[in-house]
């Protein structure tokens, strides 16, 4: 059981659910979907009748009006089964409260409802082939022309957008003027003029998660998508999102790491070696105790950051310090688990394989760490 005054007996009734309709709903799909890169439509449907999309939007809007443990228990259902590659949280716990929170009244009647019955699929694109963890260098613009945004430019590495219906695009209102000509820009995809979706890139982890490059020549977006009405305030609200993107990562990281380590340690009592079992050889018993003892340290601030952000007193700084720290430990765990399964850890039929390919995303995903620890140093 999760040590937390926000974590209550519903959280609970809420994981079962989750893990029910992973276990039949995901998993018999797992290798299909993986050859494919991508998971099908009707997959999207399906989990929002079962409300495992958007349960923190409000229930004005169609939501369940949970909070981010919510997000967390279909983050370790997903993981406890080696299918982290499924990207709800993207669509639920990142995009819908860009609209939630700074949308109109209008946008979030609009889409929000649409969203978590999973008839709309959304997408968010902010890197670029010249600016990645670097907001500010964005070349893509919108320009105002009468009542609609003309939108040019090119985003790639985003994910979901092979099935997207509604992309948040992050666009140069006023290309002169820096981090405040910055603005988000709802661009609903079906018959877009101008509008092509490129590649479904090919990744070494994370596989079901779609992830493709999108090109914009002259699509015209009408002025009332432009999120909260007056253009510029596009790298605020990115800004004020980013740390909790940022907590999720770190949320999937100590999941992660905490599954590697449950089931190398049963690898280990499992497995033979000199007369011996595994876990009974002292280096491999002292591996996994630091193992052990990093993922508990790992989980305990995980969950104290989870309670900050529910009250209020997640910040920027916290957000990087979570992401960097938890994700590099990931790696670093998984891959010790790794090496203590031997050739076979590097072969696809053990999780712990996959767990080593999926988590290595996290380290460059939502910044990458080294542009983590720099906002942590500028704060000092």
């Amino acid at each position: 059981m999760i040590e937390s005054p926000y974590y209550r007996a519903e959280h609970e009734v809420f994981r079962q659910r989750v893990r029910r309709f992973i276990e039949d709903e995901c998993l018999p799909h797992q290798e299909a979907w993986q050859k494919a890169c991508k998971p099908p439509r009707e997959l999207w449907r399906k989990a929002g009748h079962e409300g495992l999309l958007c349960p923190k939007v409000s229930v004005e809007f169609g939501g369940g009006g949970g909070d981010l443990y919510h997000c967390l228990v279909i983050m370790e259902e997903q993981t406890r089964v080696c299918f982290n590659d499924l990207a709800f949280y993207l669509h639920s716990d990142i995009i819908a409260p860009y609209i939630e929170f700074y949308g109109t009244n209008e946008q979030k009647r609009r889409f929000l409802p649409r969203m978590v019955t999973g008839e709309l699929i959304s997408a968010i694109a902010m890197t670029e082939p010249g600016a990645g963890s670097d907001l500010q260098s964005i070349r893509t613009s919108a320009r105002r022309d009468g009542d609609t945004y003309l939108l040019n430019g090119q985003k790639t590495f985003i994910s979901n957008a092979q099935n997207a219906d509604l992309i948040v695009v992050a666009a140069k209102t006023d290309p002169q003027a820096g981090a405040r000509g910055i603005s988000l820009l709802i661009l609903e995809t079906a018959g877009a003029d101008g509008f092509r979706l490129g590649r479904n890139l090919k990744k070494i982890g994370c596989k079901v998660q779609d992830t493709s490059e999108l090109f914009f020549g002259d699509v015209r977006v009408p002025v009332e998508n432009l999120i909260g009405e007056v253009e510029g305030q596009g790298f605020y609200q990115l800004m004020r999102r980013l740390p909790e993107e940022r907590l999720i990562m770190a949320m999937s990281a100590v999941a992660n790491m905490e599954c590697a380590v449950e089931e190398t340690v049963a690898f280990a009592k499992a497995t033979s070696l000199g007369g011996k079992t595994l876990i009974e050889d002292q280096n491999a018993s002292r591996k996994l105790a630091e193992c052990k003892t990093t993922t508990t340290i790992a989980r305990a601030y995980l969950e104290r950051c989870i309670d900050l952000f529910i009250e209020g007193r997640f910040d920027a700084n916290a957000g990087a310090m979570a992401k960097w720290w938890t994700t590099e430990k990931c790696s670093e765990v998984i891959d010790d688990c790794l090496q203590l399964h031997g050739t076979g850890g590097y072969m696809r039929e053990f999780r712990v394989g996959r767990r080593w390919a999926d988590a290595r995303l996290g380290r460059i995903a939502g910044g990458a760490n080294e542009i983590m620890k720099d906002l942590v140093g500028r704060s000092l």
